[in-house]
C-alpha cells in the first residue's frame, strides 16, 4: 500500500481466544505498520492499563511501529477532557481512582519511549477507520499523510487487512514508519537506493540504526547506511554515491579505523562488513581469498587447522578492508613482514563502478597503489593472500613499573632493535602516575621452545620492575582471539579520536628524551611504539604505495585535543621519517606529503585523476587529483 496500515485494539476487549501480544504480532508478520492500544470510552481498559499494555506489547514484537490512545491523550492534544479528569499543572483529582493523573501518565509515556526507541510514535497521531473499512475507504482516510488504523478483536479481523497488503505483492525493502521517515536526513534521495539494497539499508530511524552509526573509536550519526553484500551490490551503492557527492561518504569493513572515516554526520556509509568469507584456493601455495568485512580474529582461526598465519596488526577485531589497504604492522611483522606484502590479487570496484582484479600483471598500476594507498582508488571487495606456516608462538603479555621513562624507551630501542627476527614486541606507556611510568609489552616470539621465548623476553626485563606477567605457548588464532565480538548492537564510539603517527629511525637519547617530556605533560594518555625493520626492511621501497622501509619503529601518541596533540607533536618532527596514516587523524595537508615521498605522491595522484578523475574517495587523506604531479611539497601545501 501506499500508505501505513496499522490496527487499534482494546486489551480487554480482544477475543478471549487471542490476547493482544497475539493481534501485535500477527499483524508485525503481516506487514502492517502500527499497532495502537487505546482505552475504552471511560478511560481505562477494564482491568488494562494502556501504556503497560503498550509495554506488553512492544515486547512481543520487534519492528512494528506502537501508539498509544487513552483519554488523557487525547484531551493532551486537543481533544474533549472526560468530566472529573485532571488539569494540566493543577493537583491531581483522587477521588475517582480511575481518572488518569497527569504526571503517571507522562511517567508511562516516557517508559515507553525508552524500551520502544524509535518505535513509538510521538508525533503525528493517527486516523481512525471503521471497523468494516474498505481499502477504498482506507485510502480516503490516508489523503492527509497520516497512518490509518482499524479497530480489531480478533485474529481474523486482523487477517483481512493483511490480505490487503499481500494484494500489493512483496515489500522490496522495509516498510517505514511515518516517524521514522521524519528522522531522514536533508540532501539525501531515499527513495532513489538502488533496489539491490533496500531490503538492507539502514536510515536514522531504522531499528537497527545505533548498531551502525558509530564505530569503535568514533561517534557517528551517517544519514544512510548502505551494506552491500556482492561486488555488484557495491557497484550499485557508488552509484548512489555518485548522485550524492555532496554528502561525506565513508566506506567501512570492521569500524576499528583511527584515521579513517567509516561513519560520518548526516552523510553516505557503504559498509562491507557483510563481504567478509574466508577460503582456501590453493592448498599448495597456501593462497587463501579473503572478504573485506572478515576481522583478522576470523581470518586467524579459518587458517588455523592448516596450521598457517597471515600477521595482521595487534588486534583480532580489526576488519581486514582497511589494514590490508594500508600496511599492516603486526606482530609477526619482523619475521614476515607487513600484511600488505603477502597480497596477490585484489578486486576492486572503481569510483565509475567497474570491477577489476589488479595483480602484479593485470593491472599493475593499480596494485603497486591500492598496497599504502588503497581508500583512494576503490572498494576491495576480495583480497587474495599467500600465508605463511606458523605453528605454538610464545605468547607474552609483561606489565612493568619504571622511574625513569626516558632510560627505559631508550633501553627498549636498544633491546628491541637487537632482537632476532622471530621476535616482536610492542610497548605501550601513557601517563605517568605518582612518579612512575606503567609499561605494557605485547610479545610474539615465534618458537615452540619455552626455553627460547624466556631467552627471547629476558633482556626486556631491564626496562622496569616486573609487576605482572602473562607468557605461555598458543596459537596465533588464539591471540587473536582475545578480541572481543561485536555484538548486534555494534559499536559504541563517542567523539573523534585524536592521535598522531610517526615512522621513527631510531630511539636516540634526544628522543628519548624529548618523549619522556611529552608523557611527563600528561596530554597524552596512550602512547605505543611498534618496531619495524626485520623482512618489513627487506621489501624493496619502490615495491608499494608504502615506502617507509627502513624505520626501525612506527609510534602512535593519542591525546585528548588534537590542536594541543599537533603542537607537541609537531616539536618531535626532526626525529622523524614520514607516517603510517592509519593511526593519524591530523588533517592538515602536510600528512599527506610526511606519508608519501614526493615521487611517489606524484605518481599517486596521476592514477587518482585515471581512476577517480572526480574524486568520489576523498574523505580521508586525500589524494586529490587537481593536484600538480611534478609540485614542490612548498608548493602543494600553498594550493591544498
Amino acid at each position: 500500500m501506499e500508505f501505513e496500515l496499522g490496527i487499534m485494539m482494546d486489551p480487554s476487549a480482544v477475543a478471549r481466544e487471542d490476547t493482544a501480544a497475539d493481534l501485535a504480532r500477527q499483524a508485525e508478520a503481516g506487514g502492517l505498520d502500527l499497532v495502537v492500544v487505546r482505552a475504552d470510552e471511560g478511560g481505562v481498559t477494564a482491568g488494562f492499563d494502556p501504556w503497560t499494555a503498550a509495554v506488553w506489547v512492544s515486547g512481543a514484537t520487534e519492528r512494528i511501529q506502537i501508539g498509544v490512545s487513552d483519554s488523557w491523550t487525547a484531551a493532551s492534544e486537543g481533544g474533549a477532557r472526560p468530566e472529573g479528569a485532571a488539569v494540566p499543572g493543577a493537583a491531581p483529582a483522587v477521588a475517582d481512582p480511575e481518572v488518569p493523573v497527569p504526571s503517571v501518565v507522562e511517567k508511562a509515556r516516557e517508559s515507553l519511549a525508552r524500551l520502544a526507541g524509535p518505535r513509538l510514535l510521538t508525533r503525528g497521531g493517527w486516523v481512525v477507520a471503521p471497523d468494516d473499512a474498505g481499502r477504498a475507504d482506507l485510502t480516503n482516510l490516508a489523503g492527509d499523510g497520516l497512518p490509518v488504523v482499524v479497530p480489531v478483536r480478533s485474529r481474523d479481523d486482523v487477517a483481512r487487512l493483511v490480505d490487503m497488503v499481500a494484494q500489493d505483492g512483496p515489500a522490496v525493502g522495509p516498510r517505514r514508519t511515518t516517524a521514522a521517515r521524519a528522522l531522514r536526513r536533508d540532501g539525501i534521495e531515499y527513495d532513489a537506493v538502488p533496489r539491490s539494497l533496500l531490503g538492507t539499508a539502514v536510515e536514522p530511524g531504522d531499528r537497527d540504526y545505533l548498531a551502525v552509526s558509530s564505530n569503535y573509536l568514533r561517534g557517528g550519526a551517517p544519514g544512510i547506511v548502505l551494506r552491500p553484500e556482492t561486488p555488484d551490490q557495491v557497484a550499485d551503492a557508488l552509484a548512489f554515491a555518485r548522485s550524492h557527492t555532496h554528502l561525506p561518504l565513508g566506506v567501512r569493513s570492521g569500524g576499528h579505523g583511527v584515521s579513517g572515516r567509516s561513519t560520518n554526520d548526516g552523510g553516505l556509509v557503504i559498509d562491507v562488513g557483510r563481504i567478509h568469507r574466508v577460503e582456501v584456493l590453493d592448498e599448495t601455495r597456501r593462497l587463501v581469498r579473503i572478504g573485506p568485512g572478515a576481522t583478522w580474529k576470523q581470518v586467524a582461526a579459518a587458517l588455523d587447522p592448516y596450521g598457517w598465519a597471515l600477521g595482521s596488526g595487534d588486534y583480532g577485531g580489526v576488519g581486514v578492508g582497511g589494514l590490508a589497504t594500508a600496511g599492516g604492522i603486526g606482530l609477526l611483522g619482523r619475521e614476515h613482514g607487513l600484511t600488505i606484502d603477502h597480497l596477490r590479487a585484489v578486486e576492486l570496484v572503481l569510483a565509475d563502478g567497474s570491477q577489476v582484479r589488479a595483480t602484479r600483471d593485470e593491472h599493475p598500476d593499480l596494485f603497486w597503489a591500492v598496497r599504502g594507498a588503497g581508500a583512494n582508488f576503490g572498494i576491495a571487495t576480495a583480497f587474495e593472500f599467500e600465508v605463511y606456516d606458523v605453528g605454538d608462538v610464545g605468547w607474552a603479555k609483561l606489565t612493568l613499573a619504571s622511574t625513569d621513562i626516558e632510560k627505559s624507551l631508550l633501553r627498549f630501542g636498544e633491546v628491541a632493535g637487537a632482537a632476532p627476527r622471530d621476535t616482536t614486541v610492542f610497548l605501550v606507556t601513557g601517563r605517568p602516575r605518582q612518579g612512575q611510568s606503567g609499561i605494557q609489552l605485547y610479545a610474539i616470539v615465534d618458537s615452540p621452545d619455552p626455553q627460547v621465548v624466556v631467552e627471547r623476553l629476558t633482556p626486556f626485563l631491564d626496562l622496569g620492575t616486573l609487576v605482572q606477567q602473562e607468557v605461555y605457548l598458543a596459537r596465533y588464532k588464539d591471540i587473536m582471539g582475545q578480541a572481543a565480538d561485536v555484538g548486534p548492537d555494534g559499536h559504541h564510539g563517542q567523539g573523534e579520536p585524536v592521535s598522531r603517527s610517526a615512522f621513527l629511525p631510531a630511539i636516540t637519547p634526544e628522543y628519548a628524551h624529548d618523549t619522556a617530556e611529552l608523557l611527563h605533560s600528561g596530554r597524552v594518555f596512550f602512547f605505543e611504539l611498534r618496531p619495524m625493520g626485520g623482512a618489513i626492511a627487506d621489501v624493496p621501497a619502490e615495491e608499494t604505495a608504502f615506502t617507509h622501509r627502513t624505520p626501525a619503529f612506527q609510534v602512535t601518541a593519542m591525546g585528548v585535543d588534537q590542536a594541543d596533540l599537533d603542537a607537541r607533536w609537531d616539536r618531535l618532527a626532526g626525529h622523524f621519517d614520514g607516517l603510517y596514516l592509519s593511526f593519524d587523524t591530523d588533517q592538515r595537508s602536510e600528512r599527506l606529503h610526511d606519508a608519501f615521498p614526493p615521487p611517489v605522491l606524484g605518481r599517486l595522484r596521476d592514477l587518482k585523476r585515471r581512476y577517480d578523475p572526480a574524486n568520489l574517495f576523498r574523505d580521508n587523506f586525500n589524494i586529490d587529483p587537481r593536484g600538480s604531479s611534478g609540485a614542490t611539497r612548498d608548493d602543494e601545501r600553498g594550493r591544498e
